[in-house]
């Protein structure tokens, strides 16, 4: 066999056994995948695809790189939201997006800070795709870079910065009327506290998550398009934590407030929580004008 004729089929062995590699480390339902940076070549890029809408990454004594494209190869071209949620430590590797042109946007660092969700929206002409680069390191202890995804249609952009990611730009800023009004209609939660004084029951601050979680009792649930929040044995009334970045500077302080947001890997995040009669002032000025995007049962 010619020298170059050799070459070629090494090439081939080891693109081979790398593909193979990759495909033992699926899940069943391949939604997640978890594999090892040992069975990599040094400078080699591994290939993964995962079609679910959640899911995870695992890579352990990450080497080389990975390209992970997220929602199958059928997905339309609308646009998307992914959100990745790290596990700490996150070592050994970094994350990036990959935008329109090949330029590449940072998402996930490895550090031991906190375990801050990272969100990216892509256009309707961007791939979808992730870019994990194992950073190098001299020793060999066991590093693994591990996260969470979750990915979802953008059909609303006029939404608050709120309703697209974790901790993204703008998200303690008040919302305007419209999005009251649209947040109301779209939100995976729309959620009406007891009408008592010191509704919001108290705040807890986490400096190791950068959270704040808001807990209140509700009287009722408008809407929820997931089982967020349950109903006591008791009294029919509903115990729920809300989370919102802790940068944003939550308070306790008494009224009654409509809260409406969005899940984000099983958990409730404010999106906006105007006071109730404000907000059904802004509903009935909309609604006399006929511009009420949906209807909404506040009695």
């Amino acid at each position: 066999m010619q020298p170059s004729a050799l070459l070629c089929a090494l090439c081939a062995l080891c693109c081979g056994l790398l593909a193979a590699a990759a495909r033992a480390g699926y899940s069943e339902d391949r939604c997640s995948w978890k594999g090892s940076g040992l069975t990599q070549e040094p400078g080699s890029v591994g290939q993964l695809a995962l079609a679910c809408t959640e899911g995870g990454i695992e890579w352990l004594y990450p080497a080389g790189a990975l390209r992970l494209t997220l929602g199958g190869p059928d997905s339309d071209a609308r646009p998307r939201i992914a959100c990745l949620r790290p596990a700490r430590p996150f070592a050994g590797a970094q994350v990036f997006a990959e935008r329109e042109g090949g330029s590449l946007e940072l998402l996930l660092a490895e550090g031991p800070g906190p375990a801050a969700g990272r969100c990216v929206r892509w256009g309707p002409r961007e791939g979808r795709a992730l870019f994990l680069q194992a950073t190098p390191h001299r020793d060999i202890s066991r590093r693994v870079a591990f996260f969470r995804f979750e990915l979802r249609e953008d059909g609303h952009p006029e939404l608050p910065p709120q309703a697209h990611g974790l901790d993204t730009d703008g998200a303690c800023r008040p919302c305007s009327d419209a999005e009251f009004l649209l947040a109301s209609c779209t939100s995976d939660f729309a959620y009406l506290p007891a009408v008592i004084r010191g509704t919001i029951h108290g705040v807890a601050h986490n400096t190791e998550l950068q959270e704040s979680v808001i807990t209140v009792t509700a009287a009722r649930v408008l809407r929820q398009t997931l089982p967020l929040f349950q109903v006591g044995a008791s009294g029919g009334q509903v115990q729920a934590s809300i989370r919102t970045p802790l940068r944003c500077g939550v308070r306790p302080g008494p009224g009654t407030f409509l809260f409406m947001g969005w899940s984000r890997f099983g958990e409730a995040w404010l999106g906006c929580a105007p006071r109730f009669q404000e907000f059904s002032r802004v509903y009935a000025a909309a609604h006399a004008n006929h511009l009420h995007p949906c209807v909404v049962a506040l009695d």
